[in-house]
């Protein structure tokens, strides 16, 4: 198994989820989040993000603006919605739960080890 690839789809699991928390600080334009990302750690490229982007405003999370740029041409900044803020309360409470679900899991890994 190629444990490579095993971390990528962890990190491509929380993808989504992590967008939103960027997204709940401050309105972003498509770089700054992917540069957040990068800086993160969790790697992305501007052709995962934009299909995630793109789901996540059809299904009413997020909302985008056009913004003028002093070096190019506008700019679109995404934002959560009120229904995209809810839904990442929700996403906190199962990020929560599943936490405390692997440290229980690892936990008795730990004390069968010994």
């Amino acid at each position: 198994m190629n444990l490579e690839n095993t971390k990528a789809q962890m990190r491509k699991g929380v993808l989504e989820y992590c967008i939103m928390s960027i997204l709940a600080k401050n309105d972003a334009y498509a770089s700054d989040i992917i540069k957040e990302l990068k800086e993160s750690k969790m790697i992305v490229v501007e052709g995962t993000l934009y299909p995630l982007l793109t789901r996540q405003k059809n299904a009413g999370l997020l909302s985008y603006r056009w913004e003028e740029s002093t070096q190019g041409p506008p700019r679109k900044y995404y934002t959560l919605t009120e229904k995209g803020q809810q839904f990442l309360e929700e996403l906190d409470n199962s990020w929560e739960d599943l936490i405390k679900a692997v440290e229980l899991i690892n936990s008795k890994r730990s004390v069968t080890k010994k």
